[in-house]
């Protein structure tokens, strides 16, 4: 915990209170200029908040509970991060980089990376403590304006990538090898299928139910990985029948590469591993006492995983000659296994461990995610927003996970395996690296705007070091895709680019349907965009966009405020309300 604080810095004397001066302050609204703040308390035990207006309506009493604990918080983001990656990738990230020194200096990296991450998401959670949904609240807040093209761009970009194909292929792939069987194309696309759905049924039918499945799978994933650790410190000992299990770790940084691509691809490798340190942010409205939940148990989940993969790649470097290790196909854990146990038994297990580690991996993922979507919908961006806001009839957010099964069905069947399969799960990557660079830098955008606004100074604040630190290695990773592979080539098989220049297109296909959307159609028809809460019986609440005609509009905006309220509501909801201002 010690190396996480160094990158957080907590407000002890924060007001826990509104206190707001020198501002408009009308009708639980904050007047800055164009941006309009409306004060909002939830019933997660949250300290009252500010965000503009144009973002998703707050959710006072979460139409989805209050189930997410301490215990929750750590396994959400210990079952995304202990996925497939620390069993498969060592080896690739080992041939990468070229030596062992400066393997486990990546791994430390990641860790770094991830921990700076980490208070970045804090920090945004604590100026939105009652918001889930994680980069949506947070884009949407960091860049209000144009209103709405953030929220749409980032919407639509999700909701056309949003599928998960590649973990259901991993985890019919494992299935198979328990049995040592090799599948068709479509035994293990049916396999992947059956899986899918078994997720989804178990995500859509109750809430406390997906959380207790999610926490279940989360302890055997990490009793499997503190079993290939201390396995590893045994072998290191001596004890084992593995021949001189420290002659991997001398002359550590011996044949170390230069090139830049290898060791762009190890760090791509390393941000995988971590990957799913803050997916308990998606659930934030249901957390009680959200702020401090999160700083103590999402930086708890992620040292824990730090330190577990750091184990188990000494256990991996320890048994396994580094010749063999670099060059073999198989993954890392399993040459573990055939080393130190010598049976094929023990592989077969490890198999099994590994494909329900990749189905743990699903489920707490696909939690985190629906509630993205959800919030995508919420912000009326989407069509049909009340689809996306109900949790009937389970009180889950059925809509997401609908949409996303059917979604990620497709993607499994339609591409078929290979170069095609590869390249559209990668669509994502590139993408999704710069609006992570966004996110990083937004977080000083709305620091700024906050302190213009003379608004009270959010409980947790990030080290400048750190979130600079962020924006930096974000950077790299949206700079480096360009720098041509060399003689190693595309992974797929065609020009190295074509992924990252696809994801650049699909992010202006968005934001050309924004402008058609919200500017020229509104303008060629003689109408302009409006904003409504729309309240559902559960409830569970979102924005909807209406089209006001020209003549209407001084009206409209003299009758309604800024959320899209009649002003005679909000005189009344301001009489009954509890916020101090």
């Amino acid at each position: 915990m010690a190396v996480l604080n160094r990158f957080f810095r907590s407000d002890k004397n924060s007001a826990q209170e509104v206190s707001v001066s020198g501002i408009d302050v009308q009708h639980n609204l904050v007047a800055d200029g164009d941006l309009k703040y409306t004060i909002e308390q939830a019933g997660n035990g949250s300290s009252p908040s500010y965000q503009e207006v144009s973002g998703a309506p707050v959710e006072a009493n979460s139409p989805l509970g209050y189930s997410v604990g301490r215990i929750t918080v750590v396994f959400l983001n210990i079952s995304m991060m202990i996925g497939t990656g620390i069993y498969s990738t060592p080896a690739g990230i080992l041939s990468s980089v070229g030596s062992v020194g400066l393997a486990f200096i990546y791994w430390v990296i990641g860790f770094l990376l991830s921990s700076s991450s980490l208070a970045v998401y804090i920090e945004y959670a604590a100026f939105f403590p009652n918001r889930s949904g994680s980069e949506v609240v947070y884009l949407e807040q960091a860049y209000p304006r144009p209103k709405w093209l953030f929220p749409t761009t980032f919407a639509l970009w999700y909701l056309i990538l949003s599928f998960s194909s590649s973990n259901c292929i991993v985890l019919a792939r494992y299935l198979f090898e328990v049995n040592g069987h090799v599948p068709t194309p479509w035994e293990q696309k049916g396999v992947a299928v059956a899986g899918w759905t078994v997720v989804i049924l178990i995500l859509v039918l109750n809430n406390r139910f997906g959380y207790l499945i999610s926490n279940a799978i989360g302890v055997v994933k990490l009793i499997t990985l503190l079993f290939v650790s201390i396995t590893g410190l045994v072998v290191l000992g001596g004890h084992t029948r593995v021949k001189d299990p420290t002659a991997n770790f001398k002359n550590a940084f011996s044949g170390t590469s230069h090139k830049p691509y290898g060791l762009t691809q190890a760090l791509v490798n390393i941000i995988f591993s971590y990957g799913g340190y803050h997916n308990s942010f998606n659930v934030v409205n249901e957390v009680k006492n959200p702020i401090k939940v999160m700083k103590i148990y999402s930086s708890i989940s992620l040292l824990t995983v730090a330190i577990l993969y750091i184990l188990a790649n000494v256990a991996y470097i320890a048994a396994v000659p580094l010749d063999e290790l670099k060059a073999s196909n198989q993954i890392a854990a399993s040459l573990f296994f055939q080393k130190v146990f010598g049976s094929s038994g023990a592989v077969k297990g490890l198999n099994f461990l590994i494909a329900l580690s990749a189905f743990g991996n699903l489920l707490a993922s696909n939690i985190g995610l629906s509630r993205l979507t959800r919030e995508c919908g919420r912000q009326g961006v989407l069509p049909y927003p009340r689809f996306w806001a109900s949790v009937w009839p389970f009180g889950t957010p059925c809509g997401p996970y609908l949409i996303k099964y059917v979604l990620t069905l497709v993607m499994i069947l339609a591409p078929p395996a290979g170069d095609a399969f590869n390249f559209v799960n990668n669509l994502q990557v590139y993408p999704n690296a710069i609006f992570n660079v966004l996110i990083a830098v937004g977080i000083y955008l709305v620091r700024w705007r906050h302190k213009k606004a003379n608004l009270p100074r959010e409980s947790f604040r990030a080290w400048d070091l750190a979130v600079w630190f962020n924006i930096l290695v974000n950077l790299y990773m949206v700079v480096m895709p360009w720098y041509p592979p060399g003689k190693r080539g595309s992974s797929f098989g065609f020009w190295y680019g074509t992924a990252s220049v696809t994801g650049i297109g699909i992010i202006a296909l968005c934001g050309v349907y924004y402008w058609l959307w919200i500017i020229a159609i509104p303008k060629w028809h003689g109408y302009r965009i409006r904003q409504q809460v729309d309240t559902l019986d559960s409830g569970a609440n979102a924005h909807k966009l209406v089209k006001v005609p020209l003549d209407q509009v001084k009206e409209w905006d003299e009758t309604h405020d800024p959320t899209g309220k009649l002003i005679a509501d909000t005189l009344h909801g301001e009489r009954n309300s509890d916020i101090k201002i």
